[in-house]
């Protein structure tokens, strides 16, 4: 069925707001200055070629964000395919421990919102994913240091806040930082495919012999979350205003000369007078 319905999303799904029949001409011009106020035009000349492939994959910033990224989606799997079972350990059983997962994810949901339109209106998307995820390290260390199953159940309010909103964030900080919807969308697809391949991780450990506690799964999850999630956006937050520091200053004026309309074209986020998202 889903590679039936595939077939239809060739006509289905659009490119860019300016190729998509169902707008007006309006509201494409309205789209495309909502994508360039974030950093996420496109230049009406770019033809799909290999150069876009190599540069992504040689940009610092793609292999950056592909770390953080791990410390969104082991938890993220981590937490959505075993949150039951930590439920059960925690003395809940059947029907109500599906009921006791509801409440988790309603927080989720309603800090991935709000998130959402503060990173949007303030752009202090590295800010809001430390905030968060450091949320998301004190709910797993509550569940990997107590047994007191109403601490452990506060711990997976602030597990969940920590994880989900942190998934749309991470990807809109990566996307808001390279320039040309080629070069980005090879960026955006290597991010993500190397952090689904943590997923292998997440499934194997919660291991049954550690029922009811799971501290390899609970010390695994915090980990990742430490290292790779706040701590690789720590690590971006500041490299990036490193940067944009030296730009202002006219550190990188130089990797202009020699440069013609097509070069400077093909800079991209590396030109110059491109500014980072922080």
């Amino acid at each position: 069925m889903t590679v039936f319905v595939g077939l239809f999303c060739w006509w289905m799904v659009f490119d860019f707001p300016d190729t998509a029949r169902f707008l007006t001409a309006d509201e494409k011009l309205r789209a495309l200055r909502r994508l360039a106020a974030d950093n996420q035009a496109r230049a009406e000349t770019e033809k799909l070629s290999r150069k876009y492939v190599f540069a992504a994959v040689k940009d610092w910033k793609t292999w950056g964000y592909a770390v953080l990224y791990m410390g969104c989606l082991c938890p993220l799997y981590s937490f959505s395919l075993f949150l039951p079972t930590i439920l059960l350990g925690m003395g809940y059983e059947g029907t109500q421990a599906q009921l006791m997962s509801v409440p988790p994810y309603a927080a989720a949901a309603s800090m991935t919102v709000f998130i959402g339109w503060l990173a949007d209106r303030t752009g202090w998307r590295g800010y809001c994913n430390m905030a968060i995820s450091f949320t998301g390290c004190v709910g797993f260390a509550m569940l990997l240091s107590t047994q007191n199953a109403h601490v452990q159940y506060a711990g997976t309010f602030l597990g969940a806040v920590g994880i989900y909103p942190t998934v749309a964030n991470s990807l809109s900080w990566a996307s808001n930082n390279v320039e040309g919807v080629y070069k980005r969308g090879v960026m955006v697809g290597i991010v993500v495919g190397w952090g689904n391949l943590n997923g292998v991780v997440a499934s194997n450990i919660f291991l049954k012999e550690e029922k009811p506690h799971y501290r390899t799964g609970h010390a695994t999850v915090l980990a990742y979350m430490l290292v790779c999630l706040f701590g690789g956006s720590v690590v971006m937050h500041l490299a990036l205003r490193r940067e944009n520091r030296l730009r202002r200053a006219g550190k990188r004026d130089h990797w202009l000369e020699g440069k013609d309309a097509e070069g400077l074209r093909m800079m991209g986020d590396v030109r110059p007078d491109f500014m980072y998202t922080l």
